[in-house]
């Protein structure tokens, strides 16, 4: 007996035609989903390359601002330096300020352009109000002459003393400027390079959110994709079934209702996924 589509429809019905139908759409939705599992594949891989690339980034990130970190602490060190510096001057000029230097009177004391200032307010106002009489008149605008010369002198050497100090001052306030520069330009290259650090490793937990859902997704597919196979190698178990059936059951042109109905019971199993057993194939025999 051969064993082509009549045979197999005259035997077992419908049966072959269901199963065949069913073979090729499992067939079809597996190779579907292995396809779409490649897809998946490639996008969860082509992520994961991003965040290895990322994670490099970060770490670079990372050593420019550590490095920067320290580079701010020196920094801030020389500034320090720099200021108790400028402050010592600062004072040193206030100080040369409220002390004048001092020259020597007729008497031989020391005095400062203040001093020589309020003897000579002193002294006109006692002319203005009349009690240096005509004759100490010229006494009077000698001493007056003298007093402003010597005020004149004073007050360019207090002019000179303040001015050496006071560009020492102004040397000083450059340096302690140009080491708070250094360590502001250090610090926001610290924090230029935390800040990116910041964001690329946002970017990282972000992909890694993606690549952890495309895996999820690729492991769902590929477990139907592995159940539609699992079906298809069913379905075609039962097509080489109902084939051996027919063997076994050799060139017998008529079967009983009771036959019939034993060999639906065996294909149902078969398209179940059971396997006969060595007692249902000699039954099958036997009829």
């Amino acid at each position: 007996m051969s064993l082509n589509k009549s045979n197999l429809d005259g035997f077992f019905g419908s049966k072959p035609e269901e199963v065949s139908s069913k073979l090729s759409e499992f067939k079809s939705l597996r190779d579907t989903l292995n396809e779409k599992v490649r897809g998946q594949l490639d996008k969860r891989n082509e992520i994961n390359r991003q965040v290895k690339e990322l994670i490099s980034e970060v770490q670079k990130q990372k050593t420019l601002r550590n490095d920067a970190n320290g580079k701010v602490a020196e920094l801030r060190k020389i500034r320090l330096e720099k200021t108790n510096e400028l402050k010592k001057l600062r004072m040193k000029l206030r100080k040369s300020t409220e002390e004048k230097p001092k020259t020597r009177s007729g008497n031989g004391k020391g005095r400062s352009s203040q001093k020589i200032r309020e003897q000579m307010n002193k002294l006109e106002w006692r002319h203005q109000t009349g009690q240096i009489g005509p004759k100490k008149e010229k006494d009077f605008f000698a001493t007056m002459k003298r007093l402003q010369n010597e005020l004149k002198r004073v007050k360019s050497e207090e002019e000179a003393n303040s001015s050496i100090v006071l560009k020492e001052v102004k040397q000083a306030e450059k340096r302690q400027q140009k080491a708070h520069d250094a360590v502001t330009d250090a610090s926001e290259k610290s924090e230029e390079a935390h800040s990116l650090m910041m964001e690329l490793s946002n970017e990282v937990d972000r992909l890694r959110g993606l690549a952890n859902n495309e895996h999820m997704s690729l492991t769902s597919t590929k477990n139907q994709a592995d159940e539609l196979h699992n079906k298809y190698i069913i379905s075609l178990r039962c097509i080489h079934s109902m084939q051996d059936i027919l063997k076994i059951s050799g060139d017998r042109k008529k079967t009983s209702e009771d036959e019939r109905v034993d060999v639906t019971d065996l294909m149902s199993r078969l398209m179940k996924g059971d396997t006969l057993s060595d007692e249902d194939m000699l039954l099958l025999q036997r009829n």
